[in-house]
């Protein structure tokens, strides 16, 4: 008898719908990159009915279903008649390594799952605990963007012979059993040769078996001849912060294609971030050479369009941002 229905009534635990889930363990976390930097958890969730899929949710996530949860059943709550001992969900750490955070937090969330999913039956049916372990199509379809790039149209290897001999070819032994959780991941036992295809992440890697291909992480195998090294590829975007006496110019490393369109809270973000200053205020200098204030996406928009009339440098982006506090009005033209 699994822990959830130790610790309810019997009766009660059989009249949950099969969707219920029972049980919830982080998986891996994965890494979001471009402007603004974040990492997900991947969590496998098992339901009452033998089901078994993927969710990826950030720490707020869990922390806005906390806070709702408290209001709704904590102790203080004076909503519902249904009151019980919520678990303690970690706090919110504002300073340090993001990887380093997310990392530490695993064992931490997986205590306050397992003990969320243990409690009455009307918390596991309530809404929003419903809504938190509910796979979307977002979930179903989240896949590393750099992986559909690299990805073959057919999932089967040719059968054809290879361009080089098999004992010169990238390849891996398996360490330990691996079972994919879904298509796109490979499944081998210990003991199994693997051939690497590409290096996804630095802890994924994608490689055939059987003549399947899919992706595994790289910790369930150990390198025999190890794929060739890539070039790592980034990109530059120029940035001007005015102050009162001085205009410091900045060129910042953004893991995203020159090409690619950020939205206006991602900048916003990213600026703050980048000088340590809440109180910001974006600009851009358009054709005429006036600075114009960013205020939203359109405006994002608008500079990426006008962009295009002026030289670009290799690997920068082709529009800049000049970034001053919201009180600041002395670099607008505003003579008549």
């Amino acid at each position: 008898m699994s822990l959830p229905r130790q610790l309810r009534d019997e009766s009660d635990f059989e009249q949950l719908p099969d969707d219920v889930p029972t049980s919830a363990n982080i998986a891996d976390t994965l890494e979001k990159k471009g402007f603004s930097n974040y990492y997900m958890f991947v969590i496998e969730v098992k339901t009452k009915g033998g089901g078994k899929y993927l969710i990826y949710r950030r720490y707020s996530q869990f922390y806005v279903l906390n806070a709702k949860l408290e209001e709704r059943y904590g102790p203080e709550s004076k909503n519902s008649p249904y009151i019980c001992l919520l678990p303690v969900l970690p706090g919110k750490v504002y300073v340090g390594n993001k990887q380093e955070i997310a990392e530490s937090r695993i064992p931490l969330l997986n205590v306050y799952m397992k003990k969320l999913l243990c409690l009455p039956v009307w918390v596991l049916l309530d809404e929003d605990v419903r809504i938190f372990f509910y796979q979307t199509v977002a979930d179903r379809d989240n896949v590393p963007q750099a992986l559909r790039r690299l990805r073959p149209p057919t999932r089967k290897v040719k059968s054809s012979t290879p361009q080089v001999p098999d004992y010169d070819r990238p390849r891996a032994e398996a360490l330990f059993d691996f079972k994919g959780n879904s298509t796109l991941e490979l499944t081998f036992s210990k003991g199994s040769l693997v051939y690497l295809l590409s290096r996804i992440n630095k802890n994924w890697l994608e490689g055939t078996f059987n003549d399947v291909t899919g992706i595994f992480p790289q910790s369930f195998v150990k390198i025999i001849k190890d794929l060739p090294a890539e070039e790592v590829s980034v990109s530059w975007l120029r940035c001007y912060y005015h102050d009162v006496y001085v205009c410091e110019m900045r060129d910042i490393v953004v893991e995203e294609d020159i090409n690619c369109k950020p939205s206006f809270k991602e900048l916003l973000q990213l600026m703050r971030k980048e000088f340590q200053e809440e109180d910001v205020i974006l600009n851009y200098r358009d054709t005429e050479g006036d600075m114009i204030r960013l205020m939203d996406d359109e405006d994002v928009d608008v500079m990426l369009s006008q962009s295009k009339y002026f030289p670009a440098k290799k690997n920068f982006f082709p529009w800049q941002l000049h970034v001053t506090s919201s009180a600041d009005l002395e670099v607008y033209n505003t003579s008549s």
